[in-house]
């Protein structure tokens, strides 16, 4: 069985003697951390014990959830230390992660009680602040092992959202631009994981929000997804958010028809440039379908060119099909343009609400027959289209 065309090896190993007493040790150890975190103590030794646990195997959720009640009625509900801490970030070494700003850091946290809804820590100084930032730190080496790992960055999120409720707001907000910066460097090392796209857009929307002082990022964050696009065409998350910034951004410009028709043209030329290099870019046909709904929907309707009469969209349209109808020479086996040429010039009947002429009409008819021997797999969708050919 293949996984994404990749064959999956062959599990099925022999073991010798010596690795199998490893392994039975190895979840006789496990299996004893698990026993020993299920304690409802809070305590300092039982947030150690959930590092270890984590560290072995951070899918195991019940043991984030545990770990945020210790530090929700064990450090957070502790009275603030006297000395001032330093705001830059601690190592993110494996020992560090376990050792916290107070004095006392063997002293058993089971007597602290529940924090007030209304409370909220200063910040400049207490263990909330310093244990923040050391579970932040803990948090980096496991999610560059296992960066697509959903509740690593689910508690990831959970802490800063602790930093902004408990601590003041330049600080909760120095905290967030730092966690902007590492992911900036995560989608560096691996910049299609949408797991990160989506934490950023969130990190983002937070440094956006009147909570923490922010202002509008659009036009950073557009610049940001043009680089990262630039560096691999085929960034599908890229071009995702960046889909999700237009009509923010067009409406922060405040720009008018003329200025909305450029910035769309200015987006079909890039998109255009992705597709010459590799007509078998997925990723850039999605975006490309994105940029032709803009003019295929009803007026008033398109988040870039609202005000673009019908007149006008039909004939843009028929440029970009003549525009696709050129990547055809030499990629005769490419699918993805046969069925952006047979979309789009169907769609354009029902824009000009009309019948397609007889060229028209053989031009898609011909188009069907290519894809039913490239794309076997959706014979139903092309028996179906055939049949709605045969009406007219």
């Amino acid at each position: 069985m293949a996984s994404h065309g990749v064959p999956r090896p062959s599990t099925i190993t022999t073991k010798d003697e010596q690795a199998r007493l490893k392994e039975e040790k190895d979840i006789k150890d496990y299996r004893a951390l698990v026993d020993l975190t299920s304690e409802r103590e809070y305590s300092l030794e039982v947030l150690e014990l959930t590092s270890k646990l984590l560290t072995k195997n951070p899918e195991y959720y019940t043991i984030w959830n545990v770990r945020r009640r210790l530090l929700t009625y064990g450090l957070f509900s502790k009275p603030s230390d006297s000395s001032l801490l330093s705001m830059e970030l601690p190592s993110t070494s494996q020992t560090d992660t376990t050792t916290t700003s107070s004095a006392d850091s063997s002293s058993s946290l089971s007597q602290a009680t529940p924090p007030s809804q209304n409370s909220r820590m200063t910040g400049k100084t207490g263990t909330t602040l310093d244990a923040i930032k050391n579970d932040l730190a803990f948090l980096v080496p496991l999610l560059m092992g296992w960066p697509k790992c959903y509740w690593i960055w689910n508690y990831r999120l959970w802490l800063l959202q602790q930093a902004k409720e408990r601590l003041d707001m330049e600080i909760a907000r120095a905290i967030w631009t730092q966690e902007l910066g590492l992911v900036g460097k995560m989608l560096t090392r691996d910049n299609r994981n949408f797991h990160g796209w989506g934490y950023r857009r969130k990190i983002v929307a937070e440094l956006e929000s009147p909570e923490l002082g922010g202002s509008s990022m659009v036009e950073t964050e557009f610049e940001y997804t043009t680089k990262m696009f630039s560096a691999s065409l085929s960034n599908f998350s890229a071009l995702h958010t960046r889909s999700k910034l237009i009509p923010k951004l067009l409406n922060e410009r405040r720009s008018d028809d003329g200025a909305r028709l450029r910035f769309l043209t200015n987006e079909f030329d890039l998109i255009a440039k992705a597709l010459w290099t590799d007509a078998y870019n997925q990723s850039a046909w999605f975006y490309h379908e994105y940029l032709m709904t803009n003019l295929l929907e009803p007026v008033m309707q398109s988040t870039i060119t609202p005000n673009m009469s019908s007149t006008e969209r039909s004939a843009y349209v028929v440029l970009q099909i003549e525009n696709v109808k050129e990547m055809l020479e030499g990629e005769e086996e490419c699918k993805w343009i046969y069925n952006a040429l047979l979309g789009n010039t169907m769609a354009l009947w029902q824009l000009e609400e009309r019948s397609p002429m007889s060229d028209e009409l053989q031009d898609c008819k011909t188009w069907l027959v290519e894809l039913r021997k490239l794309d076997p797999l959706r014979r139903g969708r092309w028996d179906d289209l055939e049949k709605e050919f045969r009406r007219f």
